[in-house]
């Protein structure tokens, strides 16, 4: 798409019918959102607006509204999400960026696609950040321009456009942005590059950013091609429920199993790991002593080893100490952590329905010794979710039905002798997972 011989925009958005655009308010996004509120008319797609709220500047409200009036006046619908950084260690860039993309995720609907507004010389800094890493082919790929994410589509429309292209248009058009003062801070290491390093380069090879990101398009053609002719091997790895299978891996060249491992571990969004990240799961993890529990973090996940498997399991917050009341038995009951909802109805677990006098919760922590149907004798709860199979991970996450203070079922799994149902009258709970880490 050429507009007014200012900006080529992607052919790739004639994929999506619907469009949802990060508008910090910018010059980039500022220039992307009205170029997509032209092509609106033109293709009659659905656009909408979500501005992220870091709070970490003091004009941060004034920026949520002047993205407002500018949404108003070009009539395409915003939403403002207000977000609060979690410390991660790896700073204050980093944090921000994980929020905005969680709030973005979160915002993304079926059958839409998010539009972002990164640039040329985006793509080049962000070639020279992944250099400073030590990144191989995949880093050094930097962007693409279209990628899954959050079970949807992001697209990059703009990336081969330089900034100076923005501003021009920008200026043609009249637009107003806004400036953030943080892009000025150069301990900041993309601002860095931006302000004192690129500069430079620019001056000396005026088309070093373009060049910049055709290397980085041939790391990514490279990618690709190793994506491919990995492919079946990967999967031929891959168990039923995600897990990547050890015995196979232990055999293969350092490379090849490295090559499969950063596959599997980037699978539907995961993060990329770094080699030394590698080097120790592999030796940390998967050739951890047998008795061993091992687990390494990733991001917002952890690898764990478990039945001669490695698996990617969510990180999550402990559950021991919630107790969730459910009173109304007709209404489904969402469970914390995105671990789906519990509902009364077939399918599910045939348990006794409450007395009047029992008060029915769910909670995630069982103590003492269980006695469940089809079995003689009692077991402690440990040794039960062992013989049960369950992982590790989700003996704390699996939902416990209690009447009282008495243990009645772990739904989908086990019904005790106190919840087994009572002649024909009887209930069913079901459990409907959104996560299965």
């Amino acid at each position: 798409m050429d507009n007014n011989g200012d900006i080529s925009l992607s052919p790739s958005l004639n994929h999506w019918s619907r469009w949802l655009v990060a508008f910090s308010g910018g010059l980039d996004s500022t220039v992307l959102l009205h170029l997509l509120v032209q092509l609106r008319e033109q293709t009659g797609a659905r656009l909408r607006a979500i501005h992220v709220h870091h709070g970490l500047s003091r004009y941060a409200d004034d920026w949520a509204v002047h993205c407002q009036q500018i949404c108003e006046r070009w009539k395409v619908p915003m939403e403002v999400i207000r977000v609060e950084l979690q410390e991660n260690g790896q700073g204050v860039e980093a944090q921000a960026r994980e929020a905005r993309y969680a709030a973005l995720a979160g915002a993304l609907q079926p059958q839409e696609a998010l539009i972002t507004a990164q640039h040329l010389d985006d793509q080049c800094e962000t070639l020279l950040l992944a250099l400073k890493r030590g990144s191989g082919p995949a880093g050094l790929a930097a962007m693409p321009e279209t990628l899954a994410f959050a079970g949807g589509t992001l697209v990059r429309p703009m990336l081969k456009n330089p900034r100076s292209a923005l501003e021009s248009y920008a200026g043609k058009h009249g637009l107003a942005w806004i400036e953030d003062e943080s892009n000025q801070d150069d301990r900041f290491d993309r601002n860095y590059l931006r302000l004192r390093v690129l500069p430079q380069l620019t001056q000396r090879w005026p088309h070093f950013a373009r060049t910049a990101a055709r290397s980085a398009a041939l790391c990514g053609e490279q990618e690709s091609l190793i994506d491919e002719l990995l492919a079946d091997e990967l999967a031929s790895l891959i168990g039923p429920q995600g897990e990547l299978r050890l015995t196979p891996l232990a055999a293969m060249s350092d490379i090849r199993r490295a090559a499969l491992l950063r596959r599997w571990l980037t699978r539907g969004g995961g993060q990329a790991p770094s080699r030394s990240m590698l080097a120790r799961l592999w030796d940390e993890v998967a050739c951890a002593r047998a008795d061993a529990a091992p687990r390494l973090r990733l991001g917002g996940e952890e690898v764990r080893r478990y039945h001669g498997a490695l698996w990617r399991v969510k990180c999550r917050a402990s559950l021991d100490d919630v107790v969730l009341s459910w009173d109304d038995p007709a209404q489904p009951l969402e469970l914390p952590e995105a671990l789906g909802t519990l509902s009364w109805g077939e399918p599910g677990s045939a348990v006794r329905p409450p007395a009047d006098d029992e008060q029915v919760s769910v909670r995630f922590r069982a103590r003492g010794t269980v006695h469940i149907l089809g079995r003689a004798h009692g077991r402690p709860i440990k040794k039960l979710w062992q013989e049960l199979g369950i992982a590790p991970w989700r003996r704390f996450t699996t939902p416990l039905l209690y009447y009282n203070e008495c243990l009645i079922a772990a739904p989908g799994i086990f019904v005790t002798r106190e919840g087994a149902p009572q002649g024909a009258s009887c209930w069913h709970i079901l459990w409907q997972k959104e996560q299965e880490s």
